[in-house]
């Protein structure tokens, strides 16, 4: 794991959720956090799909084969 890590703070009853639900997946929350942090800043190029596919039906609709 890199040398440049930050402290965050978080309350106590969200992380203390998410260590009971998410145990068995994840070691500890440090990974269930960077893991859900890595996705969510993934979901940009999902969310760009998307968009695309929305304009592209649009288009098939506009022709009318859909």
């Amino acid at each position: 794991m890199p040398n440049n890590l930050r402290d965050v703070h978080l309350p106590a009853d969200i992380c203390d959720e998410a260590e009971r639900r998410f145990a068995a997946r994840f070691g500890n929350l440090e990974q269930f956090l960077t893991f859900l942090l890595r996705e969510l800043l993934r979901d940009d190029a999902a969310k760009m799909d998307e968009a695309e596919q929305r304009v592209i039906e649009q288009r098939l609709r506009d022709l009318g084969y859909i």
